[in-house]
């Protein structure tokens, strides 16, 4: 059977294969295996599936919630210090990078070459650290909460400054963060130049303030009001738009020091000039006049908020065992949340011990992200990323680029959002590209395809002792009989791969 009608009866497949697992027996060990490789973690590469089910899926969890514990690879090591801009401090990329965004006497010309040059040197080394770490890394439940908290605290790198930074946010902000304290995190975050820069806060200067002129004359509430829909409280968490303006004043004067910056100091600055020094009340609670100490102390009353702990405990249920999540682990999670005054560690530790996680109506359930199909690929094929420029393509054309949703609630992770036959086609396309041996993502830019004789193709057979239960027995009996140099990429784009 030639290309065209497998791809067209694995499309129609895919479009109805949407139900969810029968429910009954127990997982058995190698399915738990399976289990924990495509939660936390970005599905198994060659051999993983034995590792794990050898050590056992609680001690796999146990590791994962500890990555300090497991040793990351020397080269992996190298290959992350050996890219420049990931070593430079947010000042250093902003006077290296940046000088002609705040020149006022830059012409167009001379702002366009800049936001090119950006481009061209740094967006790659950005894109190529997250894809590296998250292919190869064996702090596989570090990389997915990483990807997690920096879609839930979503910046766009398109946005003129943030693309000097957001590799320095998700490296120092976000990733040192992501297994640890939700108001740690949440601190970070409103800290970095990359969200002061993206939600317009580094602007924001109280009404009538003696600093409150020119560019930064007046109060900005996009992040106030970010802050409490998606990032803490969520959109139905009980505030008010009174305490959307409240929380902005809170938080006028926290800007972006771009003199400083110039001299390599640190960019986050508390300008007392620019902020509103009146007494406020915020969430019902009276804060006192204490200048940038105010904003320190919204964040802690957002982040042991009860409406917090039931929004971040919905999303992490969503994300790790199902779309519509049972209210009851809902709200188990959201009491660990408050119990544990925000540890995430422990909030995803009650996740992964909860029935609901090892349900087997939960299993091999959920439809990747373009993201999670793309990586999932790429550590099951065992392909190299050399090139990232060709990954983030292919994303792109899948509607999920690296650091490339322009508002920000981030991406969404339910099915609704992603299963539909075009990108599906798309999905089919990119797994028979990545399986024949010259994908361009495992080779420099600008390098030839190696020659038909040199072709290393992806050994079916390989494929799917790697996957293993992931493709079903009837699967497996469909795709040996096509054509072998046909099989790995039907694997790649079964319907069964398009699940964890």
């Amino acid at each position: 059977m030639s290309p065209a009608p497998l791809r067209q009866r694995c499309l129609l497949v895919l479009l109805a294969c949407c139900a969810a697992s029968a429910t009954g027996a127990e997982l058995s060990p190698r399915e738990q295996a399976l289990h924990v490789l495509d939660r936390l973690a970005y599905g198994p590469r060659p051999g993983e599936l034995e590792q794990v089910e050898k050590m056992g899926a609680r001690r796999y969890i146990e590791l994962q919630l500890h990555p300090e514990r497991i040793p990351l690879p020397p080269d992996l090591q190298a290959r992350l210090a050996a890219l420049p801009a990931l070593q430079m401090t947010p000042a250093q990329l902003f006077v290296d990078y940046g000088p002609p965004s705040f020149d006022k006497n830059a012409s167009k010309e001379e702002k366009q070459a800049a936001r090119q040059r950006a481009a061209r040197e740094l967006t790659p080394q950005f894109h190529l650290a997250r894809l590296l770490q998250a292919t190869e890394s064996p702090r596989q439940l570090e990389e997915v909460m990483t990807e997690f908290w920096a879609n839930h605290f979503n910046v766009f790198e398109g946005k003129e400054w943030v693309r000097y930074w957001v590799g320095d946010y998700e490296k120092n902000a976000i990733r040192p963060y992501a297994l640890g304290n939700f108001r740690d995190l949440l601190g970070a975050v409103a800290h970095h130049p990359a969200m002061l820069y993206y939600l317009d806060n580094w602007l924001s200067s109280g009404v009538g303030t003696p600093g409150a002129r020119g560019r930064f004359k007046g109060l900005n509430e996009n992040y106030a009001r970010e802050l409490m829909e998606l990032h803490t409280l969520g959109v139905d968490g009980g505030y008010r738009q009174a305490d959307v303006i409240t929380l902005a004043r809170i938080l006028s004067g926290w800007t972006i020091d771009v003199n400083a910056m110039q001299g390599r100091a640190a960019p986050f600055s508390f300008n007392s000039a620019r902020h509103d020094a009146a007494p406020k009340v915020f969430l019902g609670k009276p804060l006192a006049a204490r200048g940038y100490q105010e904003g320190e102390a919204a964040l802690d009353i957002l982040a042991s908020h009860p409406s917090t702990a039931r929004f971040i405990a919905t999303q992490l249920a969503q994300y790790f065992v199902a779309d519509q999540p049972d209210p009851a682990l809902v709200q188990k999670l959201s009491q660990t949340f408050l119990a544990t005054h925000g540890d995430i560690r422990a909030v995803l530790q009650t996740l992964f011990d909860s029935p609901q996680f090892w349900s087997r109506a939960n299993y091999q359930t959920q439809f990747k992200t373009p993201y999670q199909f793309v990586v999932s690929a790429l550590r099951a094929s065992a392909t190299p990323v050399i090139n990232p420029r060709p990954v983030n393509g292919a994303l792109g054309q899948f509607g999920m680029p690296l650091y490339g949703w322009l508002t920000p609630e981030g991406y969404k992770y339910s099915q609704a959002a992603w299963l539909n036959p075009d990108a599906l086609l798309r999905r089919i396309n990119f797994a028979g590209g990545l399986v024949n041996g010259k994908s361009p993502i495992a080779r420099a830019e600008g390098a030839p395809p190696p020659a038909n004789a040199d072709a290393r193709p992806t050994d079916p057979q390989q494929l799917l002792a790697t996957l293993g239960p992931a493709i079903a027995p009837d699967s497996v009996q469909k795709i040996n009989a096509a054509s072998p140099n046909l099989q790995a990429g039907l694997i790649l784009g079964s319907p069964d791969f398009m699940k964890r």
